[in-house]
């Protein structure tokens, strides 16, 4: 059996490492690079890190920031924000990263997951999807942009089986009506997108307590659990909740 995956994510914004609710009131939460660092030695398995507005603020990455985390961390590391074209995923897997997440470009030009896909496989490609829950769609939920600010016309299950076809090789697929309101996830959303697809899918927003990774990991059948605003307070280390997982019979690998 693989074993599941606990992941911290670093939203980061001028430089700084922010959190907010529900992608809004963000405040700062420090260094990006100490960050990184300190939860690497607590065993966390990868980062995940997102300049939150380099795609609204139409710019590049923060590629600086990028290639001081990778000198100070030797685990998968994921980087995603405003990469819209070949080039700017080249410079950021040319920094240091060993994935790319493509959210609002590859909504906005699909074959860019292919294209991403050809030049450095599929398992360097991730989907980044914020979805909001809408009655209006077949799956019940709407793909969102942007920061959570622009709604598109996709249904999130056809996107997220869209995007596996195109070459995605992981999907991160985040509520926006859960995000950092540590209330646990959307475990209706993550249930129906990891059934379906035949990637791996990690879930995102709402984490808030040991126990609600255990919720996403078994019920939710995800594959990972990426958490942040429990770890960036200090509520709980990665390691304790590598040590809660464990004693409730989820596999993880070692802190």
């Amino acid at each position: 059996m693989l074993k599941k995956r606990v992941i911290v994510c670093l939203d980061v914004k001028e430089g700084k490492t922010t959190k907010g609710i529900k992608f809004q009131d963000n405040v700062d939460l420090g260094d990006p690079v100490a960050m990184a660092e300190t939860y690497y030695r607590q065993g966390v398995d990868e980062l995940v890190f997102y300049d939150i507005t380099a795609s609204a603020e139409k710019r590049g990455i923060m590629l600086d920031v990028v290639a001081r985390v990778a000198e100070k961390i030797f685990i998968p590391f994921c980087v995603g924000g405003g990469l819209s074209t070949a080039e700017d995923i080249r410079r950021v897997i040319n920094a240091g990263a060993e994935k790319v997440s493509l959210n609002s470009p590859a909504v906005k030009n699909p074959e860019l997951i292919r294209e991403a896909a050809r030049l450095y496989g599929s398992q360097s490609v991730v989907l980044g999807m914020d979805a909001l829950a809408d009655p209006s769609l077949p799956s019940g939920y709407r793909v969102v942009i942007n920061g959570g600010r622009t709604p598109t016309e996709w249904d999130a299950l056809e996107w997220a089986l869209r995007a596996q076809s195109l070459g995605a090789g992981e999907i991160v697929l985040n509520s926006i009506d859960a995000d950092g309101t540590k209330a646990g996830y959307e475990l209706k959303l993550t249930r129906l997108i990891s059934s379906r697809v035949s990637i791996p899918v990690v879930a995102s927003g709402g984490a808030g307590t040991p126990e609600h990774l255990r919720e996403v990991l078994q019920e939710g059948q995800a594959d990972a659990a990426l958490v942040a605003s429990m770890v960036h307070y200090g509520t709980y280390t990665v390691r304790q909740i590598k040590g809660y997982l464990r004693q409730k019979n989820v596999s993880v690998r070692e802190a």
